[in-house]
């Protein structure tokens, strides 16, 4: 994951099912390319590897920097083919530079089991939660359809085919589970877009590991995450539903020795709010490179269990698939990328065709189909497992029980799907302007 000039790949969300599930990064190995201008670098995501430290473009800050009242970051004009506007404000309560609301919400939180199954994460009428089916298509969506199925064959996805990653685990923070604070990870700690509020860490859970594809047991093991040191993305990702909010942390470990308890990034969401399309404020990066938060986009196995999923997915993209500097609404931030004219933008937003043939996926992909023809799916981060899901290893059902494996959805293409019009794409200038959330 990239991280404003670096990227930060985020802690996930869980709620509880229970309680918590995983969700799958796109483990990248670092390739970061920064362009003459010092914009931030692009990070390419390898299957199975580690992601190595990201790199800025400025100096990295040694602690938290408070700025003034938050404002959307300008956006600039592309000159050459599409004109940049900043996103239109949908109904909401605008950029989140506060602490998020702290009063009880509605759910179980007594385990460490989390599912959108028993309730969605943010209120209703989110953006993740917009039902696309009737959308108008954007007027390039078959170029860029097209140009993705011959530039990455036979399919067009980051590893040719279509794959599911599970390598995320989210965990549930039950009520009154105690707050630990943590050291700063200077080099994956970007202000004003990272938060420092302590985290709410229950005995018993895990942080995420080397993605693969179907994780090996001992990759979830404790909070320490083995490949820490190598610069891995160590997704660490807690929802509180008692607070309302979802902890999102990019690289964060706990020594298994010392207990030392060292972080880079944290995305703190607010989860009783509808956010706007200005998100935690235009420029400013999340745990995921296009700004949005991971947890309401992961699909589990008990919403695939319950038949139903109910929300958009997140999908990645090897950075030279990403339009160069570029992203749409509903994203705030975009990286260093280096795809063409004809690719699509972080945050562009994918819709596969009401006239897909449905039958000819096994029960379990239908449903993850399902959601996809009526939410779509968002253009997230850079990597190369197209699909991100939660791990089951606090789930209150299994991959397996539904018979969803990394190669359930391999036979859909690029051009099944149509891409949605989100309006103008707006430059990436890096020039977050926000207040890091402190408590």
């Amino acid at each position: 994951m990239t991280y404003r000039g670096t990227w930060i790949a985020a802690a996930v969300l869980a709620v509880a099912c229970g309680g918590g599930g995983g969700s799958t990064s796109e483990g990248e190995a670092t390739a970061a390319t920064t362009d003459g201008t010092g914009a931030g670098p692009t990070t390419m995501s390898s299957e199975t590897g580690s992601t190595a430290g990201p790199t800025t473009d400025g100096p990295t800050t040694a602690g938290p920097t408070t700025v003034g009242p938050t404002t959307s970051g300008p956006t600039t004009t592309d000159p050459t083919t599409d004109t940049t506007a900043g996103p239109t404000t949908d109904p909401g309560t605008g950029t989140d530079t506060t602490g998020p609301d702290t009063t009880t919400g509605a759910g179980d939180d007594s385990t460490l089991c989390a599912s959108q199954a028993e309730g969605l994460f943010f209120p209703a009428d989110a953006i993740w939660y917009h039902d696309a089916s009737n959308d108008p298509v954007a007027s390039d969506s078959n170029a860029i359809t097209q140009w993705m199925v011959q530039n990455s064959p036979p399919n067009g996805w980051g590893t040719g085919t279509m794959r599911i990653d599970f390598s995320i685990t989210a965990i549930d923070a039950p009520a009154g589970t105690e707050k630990r604070t943590y050291e700063l990870d200077n080099d994956f700690y970007y202000s004003p877009d990272c938060d420092v509020a302590p985290i709410p860490l229950p005995p018993g859970g895990v942080v995420e590991d080397y993605p693969q594809d179907i994780p090996p047991p001992d990759s979830f093991e404790g909070y320490d995450c083995s490949g820490y040191q190598d610069g891995a993305d160590c997704h660490m990702i807690v929802v509180s539903r008692s607070e309302q909010r979802l902890y999102e942390i990019y690289h964060a470990t706990v020594d298994a020795q010392s207990d030392q308890f060292t972080a880079g990034c944290l995305a703190l969401w607010d989860t009783s709010k509808t956010y706007d399309l200005d998100g935690r404020g235009q420029q400013c990066t999340s745990a995921d490179a296009a700004g949005f938060p991971i947890a309401p986009l992961l699909f589990s196995a008990e919403e695939v269990a319950a038949g139903e999923i109910n929300h958009a997915i997140r999908f990645i993209l090897p950075n030279s698939m990403i339009r160069a500097k570029k992203y749409v609404a509903p994203a705030t931030h975009g990286t260093n990328t280096t795809g063409p004219m004809n690719s699509i933008p972080y945050g562009g937003h994918m819709r596969l065709r009401a006239d897909y043939p449905l039958d000819n996926l096994s029960p379990g992909a239908q449903v993850v189909a399902r959601a996809m023809q009526k939410y779509g799916m968002y253009m997230s981060d850079g990597g190369n497992i197209a699909l991100t899901a939660q791990s089951d290893v606090y789930g209150c059902a299994t991959w397996a029980d539904v018979g969803v494996d990394p190669q359930s959805l391999a036979d859909l293409k690029a051009t099944d799907f149509e891409i949605i019009d989100h309006g103008p794409t707006i430059d990436v200038t890096y020039e977050c302007e926000r207040t890091p959330i402190m408590e």
